[in-house]
């Protein structure tokens, strides 16, 4: 019986499909790359057409042997690495290894990993697609130019440890600059003038904003303005002037991109960018979900598109028609228009309907469950009719002013009736969503010439505010706006700028460092090509046309090195010696007494000796939370792991190990004595417990806590001896 080979990429994905194939396929995994540039050299031979100098990469090698040994077992052999372009880097690299030639029909590729995707991508192989390889050679050629011969410079001139790339300076920048922005902004002051309305002396009052005066639009700047008009509005008689009543629509969004679903799940779950594609990964390969065994449960997640496949699109309308009713169901299935030409691959959604979150739930994680929960929602959502909501607006005369009150009833729910209580609908749907038919509010039924009776004036002082500061959200969705990478990159790109020093996250924003300012002002003043906003999104069209067999990877290459070549060069004579700027703490070093100063390291600012390298003391940066530890009487203090998670310990670690998860109190239980922690539930919340797991005040609140079908099952806390292990291994 003649035998098969399919090589994918991970474990996983090869459990999964193994079970569709069945005994005459041999399924194994490449573990990812397993050729690639040297990391302890260039690798790119620029005198010779750019010519990348490829290597089997270091520990691969038992792997490649096995898979060599499968090859050589096997009648055919499959390249089924994923369906992008690094997806078909890495099957060119298979094929180089296990001697297949490039032309002939050995890649195969499916957006889902279901029974009848993979067999149908079986039937129908195709040779390696070469400009698709070209394209991402020529991203891993570019990247390596900038990082390479920019990063040395960076740390000559800068400081030991640093890097520079095409896209995360640029992410460098944006941060930088919206800072800026901020610094720069000087707030303006104005006032706006609610009245309080009643139709009549009994009934309840309503809200109506100025907003006129005369025929112009109204602009009160300061408090003497707002006095005058509120002392001529209280002897004003308020008519009706115009009621407007209409019907309007708000309709569903489309099914996840990789950007959106990044966006999406930092705004409703939290998570970040790399949390978001690490837990799609794992529901794209398979998840073992009881009886059905390994099952793929999302259609792949790196995709610019919002295309859905016709048996998908048939599968959610029948199940909406069966679940909502037909009067959710649009006459035609709907079709969303893609803001970029890529159309490889259809939207993020779940791979069969059949699978409903709450029946798999307990076969996942909790974080697994939520965003696959968020995925579905989202996909059913896309596929119904929209939400109706009744509009009222009413514009009232007060003398020379005017004044307006709008209203709004959600009249049918639509695709609304999609989401669940936990997930959210509303305003949590969507960041820029209509916020007039977000909340319901309710107006009497009003005619025109009704004289209405004042209840109340609210004068009100405003500034305005600068720009925020870019969330995970937020910057992702600028990055796509702007043609800055692509949504795969999105994460690393963000966790590389945190972890290098440039930026930070203080309460889910992000922070440029002093590090980052420095850093990016040099690169502002001789590599201004490198982190120019429009350069950069320019280069992902030209990476686009060689993909497409439009353009010639070597020109594009030679396009590029030439100029910055030049700029390298002159940089190097014209850059001195940079000074970081130097932070004094009020901590005197205790070996030498030098006064410690605030530096920057790979997880975090920490506390050092400015007598280096005479005298090389270092010491963690603690907070003080006020309270005494349980152990030992000595402080308690905040730290982080090195996954920046913060937990609570003792200051005298490690003659100490006391740690915590929760945050210790200054009070003690009333029931058993012991310290009480503000403990965090999964959902968000807060509560005060016992720190005694065995307390039966602690099993009370706990068991109070799972009755709150609203707020979900608590989570149990660590115990001290767990997270003391912990800290150890995190140092």
């Amino acid at each position: 019986m003649s035998k098969a080979l399919v090589v994918v990429e991970s474990p996983a994905k090869a459990k999964t499909i193994e079970k569709f194939l069945g005994k005459n396929y041999m399924v194994k995994a490449s573990m990812g790359h397993l050729r690639d540039l040297p990391k302890s050299q260039f690798g790119v031979d620029i005198e010779n057409n750019f010519s990348p100098k490829y290597i089997n990469i270091r520990g691969k090698g038992d792997l490649i042997k096995s898979l060599k040994d499968a090859a050589k077992n096997a009648d055919t052999v499959y390249l089924a690495t994923d369906p992008d372009r690094e997806g078909e880097a890495i099957a060119w690299h298979l094929a180089h290894i296990l001697n297949l030639s490039e032309h002939t029909t050995c890649r195969i590729e499916f957006n889902e990993i279901t029974k009848p995707a993979i067999q149908q991508a079986i039937k129908k192989p195709r040779p390696i697609n070469l400009p698709r390889v070209y394209a991402q050679q020529t991203r891993r050629i570019l990247d390596r130019i900038v990082g390479y011969k920019l990063s040395p410079l960076l740390w000559r001139k800068v400081r030991k440890g640093l890097s520079a790339g095409r896209v995360q300076s640029v992410t460098v920048r944006l941060i930088c600059d919206r800072e800026k922005e901020i610094q720069a902004f000087v707030p303006e002051e104005y006032w706006t003038i609610t009245a309080k309305l009643k139709e009549k002396s009994t009934a309840k009052a309503f809200a109506a904003e100025l907003f006129m005066v005369g025929s112009e639009k109204l602009n009160v700047n300061n408090q003497s303005q707002a006095e005058t008009i509120v002392s001529e509005l209280t002897h004003a008689e308020y008519v009706v002037s115009d009621v407007k009543k209409r019907e309007r629509k708000r309709n569903p969004y489309p099914p996840f991109t990789t950007s959106s679903l990044q966006q999406e799940a930092a705004r409703k779950l939290g998570f970040t960018s790399r949390k978001t594609m690490m837990v799609a990964q794992q529901l794209y390969e398979g998840l073992d979900i009881g009886r059905a065994g390994q099952v793929g449960l999302i259609t792949y997640m790196r995709t610019d598109s919002t295309r859905i496949a016709e048996t998908a699109q048939q599968e959610a309308r029948a199940y909406i028609e069966n679940k909502f009713g037909v009067s959710y169901l649009p006459a035609k299935a709907p079709v969303y228009a893609n803001k970029k030409s890529q159309d490889a691959h259809e939207a993020v959604r779940p791979t069969t309907l059949e699978l409903l979150p709450e029946a798999i739930g307990k076969s996942l994680t909790k974080d697994q469950l939520k965003l696959y929960t968020l995925i579905w929602e989202r996909f059913i959502a896309s596929q119904m009719t929209p939400a109706v909501y009744d509009t009222l607006t009413i514009e009232i005369t007060a003398g020379n002013y005017r004044l307006k009150a709008t209203g709004s009833q959600l009249k049918f729910p639509g695709f609304l009736a999609a989401f669940s209580g936990a997930i959210g609908k509303g305003k949590e749907l969507e960041q820029n969503s209509d916020s007039d038919l977000d909340t319901e509010t309710t107006l009497p039924e009003l005619k025109t010439g009704q004289v209405l009776q004042l209840a109340k004036l609210e004068p009100k002082q405003h500034f305005t505010e600068p720009p925020p500061r870019y969330t995970e959200a937020s910057l992702v969705k600028v990055l796509e706006e702007k043609g800055i990478g692509r949504p795969s990159t999105y994460a690393p790109t963000i966790e590389t700028i945190v972890v290098r020093g440039y930026v930070e996250r203080v309460e889910k924003k992000f922070h440029p460092t002093d590090l980052g300012i420095v850093v990016l002002d040099l690169l502002k003043q001789y590599f201004e090509r490198i982190i120019d906003v429009e350069f950069t999104a320019g280069m992902e069209d030209k990476l686009d046309a060689i993909a497409e067999g439009d353009a010639s990877w070597l020109g594009v290459l030679e396009e590029f090195y030439d100029p910055f070549a030049k700029d390298l060069s002159f940089a190097e004579e014209a850059i001195g010696q940079v000074e970081l700027p130097v932070e004094v703490s009020d901590i005197p070093c205790e070996n030498c007494g030098k006064m410690m100063i605030i530096k920057q390291g790979r997880y975090g600012n920490f506390l050092a000796c400015p007598g280096f390298p005479a005298c090389r003391n270092t010491k963690p940066i603690l907070k003080d939370i006020g309270v005494k530890c349980p152990k030992c009487g000595g402080a308690v203090v905040e730290r982080k792991t090195k996954r920046r998670r913060i937990f609570y310990g003792c200051e005298k670690y490690p003659e100490c190990d006391f740690t915590t998860w929760d945050l210790p109190l200054n009070d003690n239980c009333p029931v058993c004595g012991t310290y009480m922690v503000r403990h965090k539930y999964k959902n968000g919340g807060f509560a005060a417990l016992c720190s005694n797991e065995s307390c039966p005040s602690r099993q009370t609140s706990e068991n109070k806590e799972t009755t709150k079908k609203a707020e979900g099952k608590a989570a149990k806390p660590t115990s001290n001896k767990a997270s003391a292990n912990r800290r150890k291994k995190s140092g």
